[in-house]
């Protein structure tokens, strides 16, 4: 897979996450909201590294 496509399914990632993020923090749900966080750091990492390249 190339860099360019990798490095936009980690930005459409790191959007789907921050939507859901953003959903789980409104209903009240500290641990999703803070699941969906995670996740995030984890995908902006990745597409660091992928940007590094």
């Amino acid at each position: 897979m190339s860099s360019r496509r990798l490095r936009s399914m980690y930005l459409l990632g790191i959007g789907l996450n921050a939507i859901a993020l953003v959903y789980a923090a409104m209903d009240g749900s500290p641990l999703f909201a803070g699941t969906f966080g995670l996740v995030m750091v984890y995908l902006g990492v990745r597409y660091w590294m992928v940007t590094n390249e």
